[in-house]
């Protein structure tokens, strides 16, 4: 058995694929402690009666259908004629382009991708060092992971059981104060003087206005549904899928009929892979919650950490280091089940830790050496990436002081759940 183990160790070393290492440790445990292998089938086909799972691939079909229209160059057009004569406007356009963006694709990647091609050159024309722009990039790509429809925000909420409705009114909050933060950063180190100043006329503001008239209205169309009673999670994704494909098919005419085959193979092969990962996750974690391995850990950490605040810290190091190993999805669905009930017997609510969880993991992508987001920048921007390990270090000052903040303040997750929720 300890062969067949190593064995499997070295499989992920290789690269193997998450669902069968994850698979093949689930089949390992179970058949060491003498119980039926069908166990784990059973355990993996009990996923399919989760009802807000139906949420999930809708929500990605919707964004990637947005990532491969035009939409990402009318929201920067918009933003450049409501914004641009801020201080720093431009720095303010980007970081609130990307952090929108981000929140409806749900995937970093997604956002450099699309909109450095766009940014990058504006922001060098517009008289911004190379490094400061650099860093501003990366640090936004991955900014809107707090926002709803956030694809984690509703992975939390299935791995922990939580209600969506509340993660998505606990990440507004937190993820506009990180947002400001950096607002106020990127405007103390604009430069004094814009190489172009800019004003824009109401008649230019109305046709850019007339121009993203059709998708203005999507938070719209999801915050509302939801708060206000109309929608449950899964038929305001339902909703907003139609809604995106009438729009970028028959209105702006983006996407052609033809396109849409590929666009839902490539949100599905996305979807498909979170859902077999998924699976296989739930039965090694029944098998680990059988074994009370969560018990163990608690009372093991207890006897050593005796304060909640101390736990947090280490806590957040902990999920820094792994949101720089590992992406988002594959983190929730090994590392939360065996953090959940150790947070709860410290007293941690679930959904708070569910926006500290998401924020380290966010801010992991764009911590050197292996964050994500710094490799996806390199390769996009082609520049190397010890250049983005220095671009990155002021921002990710003001990443690391709003995770204290979010951290050691739960109010600021948890208010508008208690106002509204």
């Amino acid at each position: 058995m300890s062969i067949l183990k190593l064995i499997t160790l070295l499989l992920a070393l290789l690269g193997s694929p998450l669902f069968i290492v994850i698979s093949a440790l689930a089949l390992l445990s179970f058949h060491a402690v003498g119980i039926d292998l069908s166990v784990i089938v059973i355990e993996m086909s009990r996923l399919a009666d989760t009802p807000l799972l139906v949420s999930l691939p809708l929500f990605i079909f919707a964004g990637t259908l947005l990532s491969e229209s035009g939409t990402p160059g009318r929201m920067l057009r918009l933003s450049r004629l409501l914004l641009g004569w801020l201080p720093g406007g431009l720095a303010v356009i980007s970081l609130t382009v990307c952090a929108v963006f981000t929140a409806f694709t749900g995937a970093s990647g997604v956002t450099i991708v699309a909109l450095g091609s766009l940014l990058l050159p504006a922001l060098l024309k517009d008289g911004y060092p190379e490094r400061f722009s650099l860093g501003l990039l990366t640090s936004s790509g991955s900014l809107g992971l707090l926002f709803p429809p956030s694809l984690p925000l509703i992975l939390y909420g299935v791995i922990s059981e939580s209600r969506i409705d509340h993660l998505f009114l606990a990440g507004i909050l937190p993820g506009m104060f990180m947002l400001l933060l950096l607002i106020i950063y990127s405007m103390f180190k604009s430069p004094a003087r814009p190489a172009t100043t800019v004003r824009y006329s109401g008649r230019e503001i109305l046709a850019g206005l007339t121009e993203s008239a059709w998708e203005i209205p999507l938070p719209v169309i999801i915050l509302g549904g939801i708060y206000g009673g109309f929608l449950l999670a899964s038929e305001a994704a339902a909703v907003t899928a139609l809604y995106v494909l009438i729009i970028e098919t028959f209105i702006y005419k983006d996407v052609s009929i033809s396109q849409h085959p590929r666009i839902m193979g490539k949100s599905m092969m996305l979807f498909g892979g979170i859902l077999v990962i998924l699976a296989a996750a739930r039965a090694t974690t029944n098998f680990l919650v059988d074994q009370e391995v969560p018990v163990h850990l608690f009372h093991f950490i207890r006897n050593h950490i005796d304060n909640k605040y101390t736990f947090l810290l280490l806590l957040n190091i902990f999920l820094l280091i792994v949101g720089c190993m590992l992406d988002i999805f594959s983190a929730l669905v090994l590392v939360l089940p065996l953090i959940l009930p150790i947070a709860k017997g410290y007293g941690i609510d679930p959904i708070h830790l569910g926006i500290i969880f998401l924020t380290n993991l966010q801010i992991g992508y764009n911590s050197p050496p292996l964050g994500l987001d710094l490799f996806l920048a390199s390769y996009r921007f082609e520049r190397p990436i010890t250049t983005l390990y220095r671009a990155s270090l002021p921002f990710l000052a003001v990443l690391y002081l709003t995770l204290a903040i979010i951290t050691y303040v739960p109010w600021l997750s948890l208010i508008f759940i208690r106002l509204w929720g």
